[in-house]
């Protein structure tokens, strides 16, 4: 069998790829060489800027089952039917480390999934963590600088992670989970998933619930210790790519159920402490999870960089019966994702295969700029109104709109009777058992016990006494020892 052609990116046949073109046996290489300027040029050019945040990832394609009758709750076109299957891209991440990071570190993970629906691509972008660090986006780039690389000594410094935790009480809920024994799990496969925000759905009467997301890994919950991370990361640093990849290969498909909780929309107001507060958990006791479906992952993407590295997840991709609510936090997101996107791949990344619809077709009036398709009809207009025929809009909007009142102006946000920065914290550490709170407590003074200022070491410890006294000694009293020594 004849093998195919070799050629240049237009076509030519390539003669030679084996010696560069020369002036004479061993002269120096000629400028008109096309075939080697134009692999020198391509090759400096393979890498695209790695994202700022949840840089290091690993994706899988699979689909979405509904098994329990949500269209109560929604008039969301994916999920009005059980049985309904939906084909959907996952890509998993860890969040501070660079492209070259390792797998088995104590990080949040990234969770983000796109649904290719019939109404187009709904794009669920959440962590392994129910919570967050912060409740204002203005203050994410001064967290993601805090925990990223210091700009002197090139490496993630104890003394800035701490400091902007010491200035930032409403971490110390975050902070007691990532520090906790999930804080390092054993694979993807092994961790849950959840929006993390408040979104909104709303059903086929108008009428809205906030609704919280949780994914419940069918394989159970399994984590590592500091001691089992350090060591598998020595063994293998892409532990958790290695483990994604050859599970599905064997056809051992990783499995979610997918729960949500639901608030009446009315019940918002008044709520013993704000609902859209990424640093809070809403208690089960209030609003139950309730069963939606099932995520099964069983295909390994062809080409990592392809569908991995310029997979494109927008929290303002809704569907109709789903929309925003008003956490800041992911209001602040609405807006920077895509522009990261936009920033990364082009103001055309959605026309890459693994961002494209897949169930329907993109239809709308954006043309040219870099990389744009050339798959346009010749006589489309690129305006509207217009009057040859083109799309139009359906004056039905996708959620229930979003009451607001009083004056504009940089507002903290609003109090309820229960709203404080450190009892969820306290509540989380109580329903430790003894050896997870041993464990949370030398995890934490390890780090805590590096800072060199003593004044920002006294106001973490502040939290975690406000958070709870017996949690705030232990963590004081070893932060001390590891001091002595």
């Amino acid at each position: 069998m004849s093998k195919p052609t070799l050629t240049t990116e237009s076509g030519a046949p390539v003669a030679d790829n084996q010696n560069s073109s020369t002036a004479g046996v061993g002269g120096p290489i000629i400028l008109q060489d096309q075939h080697l300027l134009e692999k020198l040029a391509r090759f400096n050019r393979e890498r695209i800027p790695e994202r700022v945040v949840h840089a290091r990832g690993s994706g899988a394609y699979g689909y979405f089952e509904v098994t329990d009758d949500v269209t109560g709750f929604t008039r969301a076109d994916f999920l009005n039917t059980v049985g309904k299957r939906t084909e959907l891209f996952i890509r998993f991440s860890t969040v501070a480390d660079s492209l070259g990071g390792a797998d088995a570190v104590r990080d949040p993970r990234g969770f983000a999934v796109k649904f290719y629906t019939e109404e187009g691509n709904y794009d669920l972008v959440g962590n392994n963590t129910p919570v967050f660090f912060i409740k204002d986006p203005i203050k994410f780039p001064d967290f993601i600088h805090s925990q990223k690389r210091d700009p002197f000594t090139g490496k993630q410094e104890p003394n800035n992670v701490w400091d902007f935790w010491a200035h930032a009480p409403e971490a110390t809920h975050q902070v007691t989970w990532l520090m906790g024994d999930r804080g390092i799990p054993a694979s993807y496969r092994h961790m849950n998933g959840y929006g993390s925000h408040t979104y909104q759905w709303t059903n086929a009467e108008g009428e809205a619930f906030f609704v919280k997301y949780h994914f419940k890994t069918n394989q159970g919950v399994r984590s590592l210790s500091a001691d089992q991370g350090a060591e598998l990361v020595g063994k293998d640093a892409n532990s958790h790519q290695t483990d994604l990849l050859q599970s599905i290969e064997r056809g051992v498909y990783p499995s979610w159920t997918l729960y949500v909780q639901l608030m009446p929309a009315a019940e918002a107001a008044n709520y013993r402490f704000n609902p859209f507060d990424l640093t809070k958990v809403w208690p089960h006791s209030d609003y139950p999870l309730q069963r939606v479906g099932r995520m099964v992952l069983d295909r390994n993407p062809d080409n990592v960089f392809a569908e991995v590295e310029q997979s494109a997840f927008s929290p303002n991709n809704f569907v109709p019966g789903i929309g925003p609510s008003p956490d800041k936090m992911l209001q602040g997101r609405l807006f920077a994702y895509a522009d990261a996107h936009r920033y990364r791949l082009g103001v055309n990344h959605t026309q890459l295969a693994v961002n494209a619809p897949k169930a329907t077709s993109a239809n709308n009036y954006g043309r040219d700029g870099l990389m744009a398709s050339n798959a346009y009809d010749r006589h489309a207009k690129n305006y509207e109104p217009n009057s040859y025929d083109g799309p139009v809009q359906t004056d039905q909007p996708l959620s229930a709109p979003l009451a607001v009142s009083g004056y504009v102006g940089t507002h903290a946000a609003p109090a309820h009777t229960k709203d404080d920065d450190f009892f969820q914290a306290g509540e989380l550490y109580r329903l430790m058992s003894e050896d997870e709170k041993k464990r949370l407590v030398e995890n934490i003074a390890g780090g805590l016990s590096q800072v060199s200022r003593d004044d920002v070491i006294e106001k973490n410890l502040a939290h975690f006494h406000a958070a709870d006294q017996d949690y705030g000694k232990r963590v004081e009293a070893r932060v001390r020892e590891l001091r002595e020594d």
